[in-house]
């Protein structure tokens, strides 16, 4: 029995729970985990602190909990490794270890039986344990040496005198760091092109950039500006639904695709159905084409009403043309009708979960008097293994179909554009997000909800940026039920990203080491970090990289220990550099390109932050202050007074470089606003930094003022929806994109020299 007070107890619950009980802000301010927040976060992971009594209990339970199964459920090691071993737990009387016998076998990926191996009699207990007065005991057994790289499974059995005893255990073998292109790791330098997807215009889109769009931006990159490689944003499936479902950082799921990115046009089915081809070319539709195509803004709404009516009729034409019988005996008499087959097989049972609870939404949307979230479905609903459910497909089978047609779509056409990454002979290609989270209404969480801690939310402490903090309503991955099931949904998820392209980028990256919870009802003031084990998803994310020949950068801004981008330096994880945030925070001063770490990625600015042109005329201040985001006048004119210091320190920056475009100086009032010339200066600043790549926005590059997302707002400002100003077809001929390619691309070999 545990002794101690309950607040002793308490504590070291939450030490066993990684529950941090302190940590620095970005100040270097400490903060002390209180036993509220203690107790919230430790509910939130599903234990019983109500009393003394039930933290012994959570306690006992903890310690027995590994000797309630026969094996680990994970044994993740590195490569090269020469002597492993694995444990092996039994219930046995006194002296029964002198009668077992033990024997495996280890099979490979394909199910080949690749190791056999057998132990005992006369085995010795590394260790033994009194569960509530029946003696068990722990053996250590030796691993097959210097197993490739991938995924194992051990499957065990103990023979002893009073029966079998079966186990099981995954062992994977991961690589010492995550992929790095050859001419990257031979000293090449990549420059390229970020966008927002959605933002992108051209003559022939349905008033939203699209797969097509996004194939052409490549070609035209690649050829004419040799570009290595394309940053989008997140490309997960979204609801694109006002204010709450636009931005590409809460996905409903991020297993799957936006089918806003849809290219109708690129469909056989949709040209040759009669009924598209009519509403297609009727005058109300081709005017509301017209309005959506010729707005600043992306009417997402319209736009996915538009195409999911054109998809639900391509369907019906893909049916017709691709199968033979009814549901639920449906036959594919094509190969087009095969290679949907072949998609729904490999994509299993997450993407029929997916497409169930898309239909499930438009089920409860038609019976229930008011919008409801999964949450407060009927109980048979809220699990998506259930046997209700299981019926509910049978009678919807038709309807589960069409969502998984759709992603299908989406996964080809975005297949396509990764493909002329290559044909164009990117160095990386596609570099598209991976959200921190989901919408804890989503899909995604319906889905993995054995896996998340729903009772809380995943957020930021109070910084400069956010003095109460961030709560991003985000349910975090629960790390204890995440090893437990072998982190396969951390696995799967890391698997569909890192194939949509060259590079990944996955947002707040300190993720892997800690993430700060909320717990439900509480401001973020109150929140603490959470420890997840790092070790274990580094070695995953390197295997899974290395596999899908997938580059990672992980966005590290904010409050990052020293031991995190050790790590990340040590796997092979490019750092995230923004320029506006490298500085000598003592006098100011912007930090020169020599002091950019080699393995990072550059970048001026984001998503989140102003664009240079917006930066400099003070946009982002004056904004703020037109909707009462500064507490009074005075801090107002602070940011101002801030802002042009930093404006002119910028210049003294590339004064120092030897950059300063001709004719200016680093005198403020010479320099009112932000001139193609001085825009070229600040990239070719970071080009001549060591960062193996450095990123130039559209949105910068053709001066842009508005930036794309205005952190701390909803619907106060119309976030994730701006358009570029010029098309496609235009920005292939704006002197401003041909000569800043021109000025960094030189300063970039993407090969080294030999």
């Amino acid at each position: 029995m545990y002794d101690g007070t309950e607040q002793d107890l308490l504590r070291l619950l939450a030490s066993r729970a990684g529950i941090s009980p302190e940590y620095h802000d970005i100040a270097g301010a400490l903060h002390v985990t209180s036993d509220d927040t203690t107790r919230a976060i430790l509910s939130a992971m599903g234990f019983r602190v109500e009393s003394r009594e039930s933290l012994a209990q959570e306690l006992i339970a903890w310690d027995e909990a590994p000797w309630q199964q026969p094996c680990d459920s994970i044994l993740i090691l590195q490569q090269g490794y020469d002597c492993a071993h694995w444990s092996l737990r039994l219930p046995l009387e006194g002296g029964e270890e002198q009668r077992v016998v033990v024997a495996w076998h280890l099979t490979d990926e394909k199910g080949t039986v690749i190791h056999r191996a057998e132990a005992g009699p006369h085995l010795v207990p590394q260790e033994e344990r009194d569960l509530a007065g029946r003696r068990a005991v722990r053996f250590q057994l030796p691993l097959f040496p210097d197993l490739p790289l991938g995924y194992y499974d051990l499957s065990v059995v103990a023979r002893g005198s009073k029966g079998d005893t079966k186990g099981s255990l995954r062992v994977v073998v991961a690589p010492p760091h995550c992929y790095v292109p050859d001419g990257m790791a031979q000293g090449g330098r990549v420059w390229g092109l970020a966008v927002q997807l959605y933002s992108l215009r051209s003559h022939t889109n349905w008033g939203v950039g699209d797969f097509t769009d996004l194939g052409q931006l490549v070609e035209w990159a690649g050829r004419e500006l040799g570009a290595g490689i394309i940053g989008l944003n997140p490309l997960h499936a979204l609801k694109n639904s006002r204010p709450h479902h636009l931005s590409p950082y809460s996905p409903t799921s991020r297993l799957f695709l936006n089918e806003l990115y849809i290219d109708l046009e690129r469909l056989p089915e949709y040209r040759t159905s009669p009924d598209a081809q009519r509403l297609r070319n009727s005058p109300e539709f081709q005017k509301e084409l017209e309005r959506v195509r010729q707005a600043d803004r992306v009417d997402s709404e319209s736009v996915v009403k538009a195409k999911r009516t054109m998809l639900e009729f391509a369907y019906r034409q893909f049916l017709k043309d691709n199968y033979t019988g009814t549901e639920p005996s449906l036959q594919p008499t094509s190969a087009r009708g095969w290679l949907l087959e072949r998609f729904i097989r490999d994509e299993g049972d997450s993407l029929e979960r997916f497409a169930l609870f898309q239909v499930l939404e438009e089920e409860r949307r038609l019976v229930e008097l008011s919008p409801k979230l999964w949450p407060e479905w009927p109980e048979q609903y809220r699990s998506p293994g259930s046997a209700a459910l299981r019926e509910f497909v049978k009678r919807h089978r038709k309807r589960v179909r069409f969502f998984q047609y759709m992603q299908w779509v989406a996964a080809d056409q975005l297949r396509e554009a990764k493909a002329r990454a290559a044909q164009v002979q990117m160095t990386v290609g596609l570099y598209p997000d991976l959200a921190l989270g989901s919408d804890r209404n989503g899909g995604e969480a319906w889905m993995l909800q054995d896996v998340l801690a729903l009772g809380a939310d995943c957020g930021a402490p109070p910084d400069a940026f956010a003095p109460q903090g961030q709560n991003w309503g985000f349910a975090p991955f629960h790390p204890l039920r995440l090893k437990a099931t072998g982190y396969r949904s951390f696995v799967e998820l890391l698997r569909k990203t890192l194939r949509q392209g060259g590079a990944i980028r996955i947002d707040h990256v300190m993720m892997l080491f800690r993430l700060f919870w909320v717990p439900r009802g509480l401001t973020a003031a109150a929140g603490a970090y959470v420890q997840y084990p790092a070790e274990d998803l580094l070695r995953l994310l390197a295997l899974e990289s290395m596999r899908a020949q997938t580059l990672v950068i992980g966005e590290d801004l904010g409050t990052v220990p020293d031991y995190v981008r050790e790590q990340l330096a040590r796997y092979k994880i490019l750092s995230y550099r923004v320029f506006y945030f490298e500085r000598n925070w003592n006098d100011g001063s912007f930090n020169p390109p020599s002091a950019y770490p080699e393995q990072s990625l550059a970048v001026v600015t984001t998503h989140d932050l102003p664009t240079l042109s917006g930066y400099w005329k003070g946009e982002d201040i004056r904004l703020r202050a037109s909707l009462g985001m500064y507490p009074s006048d005075e801090a107002r004119q602070q940011a101002c007074d801030e802002r042009m210091r930093d404006k002119g320190h910028m210049l003294a920056a590339l004064q120092r470089a030897g950059l300063l475009p001709s004719g200016l100086s680093d005198q403020l009032e010479q320099v009112p606003v932000m001139t193609p010339e001085l825009c070229r200066a600040i990239h070719v600043y970071l080009a001549t930094s060591r960062a193996w790549i450095v990123m130039a926005n559209l949105d910068d590059v053709i001066g842009e003022v508005t930036q794309m997302n205005l952190p701390g707002t909803l619907d106060a400002y119309p976030n994730w929806s701006r358009k570029l100003s010029l098309s496609l077809e235009e920005l292939q001929r704006d002197e401003r994109v041909q000569l800043l390619a021109a000025a960094v691309r030189t300063l970039r070999s993407p090969a080294a020299t030999p």
